[in-house]
């Protein structure tokens, strides 16, 4: 269901590094406590808040197998937005990650307003992007892509004192089967389990962030919550 136009505003982030840990054996409140402890002197940015995205792709899903593959250019595609995820939405994000390497970057576009519930379908998604604002050339690079899946974690967020590196912590997370045609969001899995770290810092700070990564008491990772969201709901 298509809510009023806002106004387009695109936003670009800087090229970044971002460092994935996955932490074993404690929970969320255990892990907040060792980055606050941490000698770089993170501190709570923030309150906590859900993120929900709904995840675009291929057809056969090109997007996931490149990062499943570790190709050297890769890219993921999704709308965001924050809270509820039952509701009116008219403050979400289509989001372009662009990574080439380790490196990676992001664009970002206000989306439409949209009725997120269980009616919304791919072609309702379809329309509401043809009916958008968004430029011609970001609709140009929409086309041929479906959903995915859906994803919703909790989010908290930290940084140091002069804001140069952010760490995210990932909980609750829940992965949803997105059909094409109708969604009840029955079919759907819940990982209570897993809690995810993420660095993230500017390019010209990676020197630095060497000693941070020491400092933290996690394994790093290459895999994503994208690619876990699809392992889950389709294999």
């Amino acid at each position: 269901m298509r809510l009023p136009k806002k106004a387009f505003q695109p936003e670009s982030a800087d090229r970044r590094y971002e460092k994935k840990f996955v932490v074993e054996g404690m929970s969320a409140a255990q892990a907040i406590a060792v980055l606050k402890t941490h000698p770089a002197l993170f501190r709570e940015l923030y309150p906590p808040r859900y993120v929900n995205n709904i995840y675009l792709d291929t057809p056969l899903l090109s997007d996931y197998y490149s990062n499943v593959n570790g190709y050297r250019q890769r890219r993921k595609v999704r709308v965001r937005w924050y809270h509820e995820l039952f509701r009116p939405v008219d403050d979400a994000l289509l989001e372009f990650k662009n990574k080439q390497g380790e490196v990676g970057s992001k664009e970002q576009f206000p989306f439409p307003a949209f009725y997120m519930d269980e009616t919304l379908t791919e072609r309702d998604f379809c329309e509401i992007v043809a009916a958008s604002e968004l430029p011609q050339a970001v609709k140009v690079r929409l086309r041929g892509l479906e959903f995915a899946m859906l994803n919703r974690y909790k989010r908290w967020y930290f940084a140091t004192p002069e804001e140069t590196f952010r760490i995210t912590v990932d909980a609750e997370l829940s992965f949803y089967h997105l059909g094409k045609l109708s969604n009840h969001f029955r079919q759907h899995f819940q990982d209570r389990r897993s809690l995810i770290v993420e660095l993230k810092y500017l390019v010209a700070d990676d020197r630095e962030a060497q000693r941070v990564c020491a400092a933290l008491p996690f394994r790093i990772t290459r895999s994503s919550k994208y690619i876990s969201g699809v392992d889950s709901v389709y294999l």
